[in-house]
C-alpha cells in the first residue's frame, strides 16, 4: 500500500482472471468508479462499460505493461490510477490517468496520486508523460494547443495539468451521430463514393479477423501511428502481426462485444486500404462507438473515407437496431475526418484535451 498526504491511499488493483472470481471485488468497484466519474463529468452514460467487458482490456499483454490503483480517502474508495507503459524497443512514453469522484475534488487528493504517477513512470525509465481528459464546455478564458485547432475551457482539470507542468498538445472532437434519425443523407454520400471508388470493392467482417484479411488489417491499424494527426504528441511505432491482431480481437470477443470492420479493398492488387470500427457491447441498448478510420495516404482522393463511413453505418442498423447513437474521436486539426462526420451528420457533443510533460 502506497500512503499520501490527505489521508489517501493508493491500493494496487488486483486483477481477476475472471469476473465471478473470488478476488475480483476491488475491480468490480473500480469499474463502477469510472463509470460514475464519466457521468459526472460528460453528464451522460455514453461511456459505460460493464465491468466484465473492461475485464480484457486489464488482462497481461505482450505490447504493453498496465499498472492501476484504488484511490481510497477517509477509508473509502473514490477514484483511479492508471500508468501504461508501451514495450516497444526504447520506448520512452507513459500514458497515465487519474480519476477522481467530484464530490472529493479541491482536496489535494489527485496532487498525491500524481506524485506517485511522475515517480513511478520515472522509475520505469520514461520521460515523456501523456494523459487525455475531459473538459465540459463552460465559461471564461480558454487554451488553444499549437496546433491553432480548437479550444478547451481553462477548468478546474486544465488547471490541473498546468500546475504539474503540463501543456496541452491537441484538442479532440467527441462528436455523436443519431442512429435514430433519416439515413437519407448517409445513402447518398455512399452513392457518391461508391461512383468516385470504381477501382475499390467494400468488405466486412466481425471480429476475429478473417485469415485472408488479417495481414493488411494489421498493416491499416499499424499506420494508425503514422498516417493519423498527432500534433507534437509522441507515439511509438508499432508492429501489427497475426499475434497483435488477435489479441486486439480478443478484447472485443473476449467479452461478448460486437466489432465490425468496415474496409474497401483496391480491386487490382486485392490490398487493404481504408478501414472503419464500430463497436457494441453486450446491452444492444447502449451508445456504440465507432473507433479507428483511416485511409492510406496512398489512396487517398477517392473517397474512401466516405465510402467506409457510410457503408459501415448502413450495415449498423442491422446490427444494433437499437442503439441511440455512435459517438466518435477526431482531432480538431483532423479536417478531412471532420468533414466526413460533419457531411454524414456527426454533431459535437463535447471536447478532450491531450496533454504532454517531458521530464528532465
Amino acid at each position: 500500500m502506497i500512503t499520501a498526504p490527505v489521508d489517501v491511499a493508493l491500493l494496487p488493483l488486483t486483477i481477476p482472471t475472471t469476473i465471478d472470481a473470488p478476488d475480483a471485488a476491488d475491480f468490480i468497484s473500480m469499474v463502477a468508479l469510472r463509470n460514475r466519474i464519466y457521468r459526472e463529468i460528460a453528464g451522460h452514460d455514453d461511456h459505460f462499460i460493464a465491468a466484465d467487458e473492461l475485464l480484457p482490456h486489464y488482462q497481461p499483454d505482450p505490447y504493453q505493461e498496465r499498472r492501476s490503483w484504488l484511490v481510497e480517502a477517509d477509508g473509502r474508495p473514490v477514484g483511479r490510477v492508471g500508468v501504461d507503459f508501451p514495450l516497444e524497443a526504447g520506448s520512452r512514453n507513459a500514458s497515465w490517468l487519474i480519476e477522481l469522484i467530484r464530490e472529493v475534488w479541491g482536496r489535494g487528493i489527485g496532487t498525491a496520486a500524481y506524485a506517485h504517477v511522475e515517480r513511478f513512470a520515472r522509475g520505469f525509465g520514461r520521460t515523456v508523460l501523456q494523459s487525455w481528459a475531459e473538459h465540459p464546455e463552460g465559461p471564461g478564458p480558454r487554451l488553444q494547443p499549437p496546433t491553432g485547432s480548437g479550444s478547451i475551457p481553462r477548468d478546474h482539470i486544465a488547471r490541473f495539468f498546468i500546475r504539474h507542468g503540463y501543456t496541452l498538445e491537441q484538442v479532440e472532437r467527441c462528436s455523436a451521430f443519431d442512429l435514430r434519425g433519416s439515413f437519407q443523407k448517409v445513402e447518398q454520400l455512399l452513392a457518391v463514393a461508391t461512383a468516385a471508388s470504381t477501382g475499390y470493392r467494400l468488405v466486412r467482417w466481425f471480429a476475429p479477423t478473417p485469415p485472408e484479411f488479417v495481414d493488411g488489417y494489421g498493416w491499416m491499424k499499424s499506420r494508425m501511428i503514422t498516417d493519423a494527426p498527432a500534433a507534437a504528441l509522441e507515439f511509438d511505432e508499432e508492429i501489427w502481426d497475426a499475434g497483435r491482431v488477435a489479441r486486439h480481437d480478443s478484447l472485443y470477443t473476449a467479452a461478448g462485444r460486437t466489432l465490425q470492420v468496415t474496409a474497401a479493398q483496391h480491386i487490382a492488387t486485392g490490398e487493404l486500404c481504408a478501414f472503419n470500427e464500430l463497436v457494441i457491447g453486450k446491452d444492444r441498448t447502449q451508445a456504440s462507438s465507432q473507433e479507428d478510420t483511416l485511409v492510406l495516404k496512398e489512396h487517398r482522393g477517392h473517397k474512401l473515407g466516405t465510402l467506409v463511413k457510410c457503408a459501415g453505418l448502413l450495415a449498423w442498423r442491422d446490427v444494433a437496431p437499437d442503439s441511440p447513437r455512435v459517438i466518435t474521436y477526431n482531432a480538431e486539426e483532423n479536417r478531412p475526418m471532420l468533414d466526413i462526420n460533419e457531411a454524414i451528420g456527426f454533431v459535437p457533443i463535447s471536447y478532450d484535451g491531450a496533454w504532454k510533460k517531458v521530464l528532465e
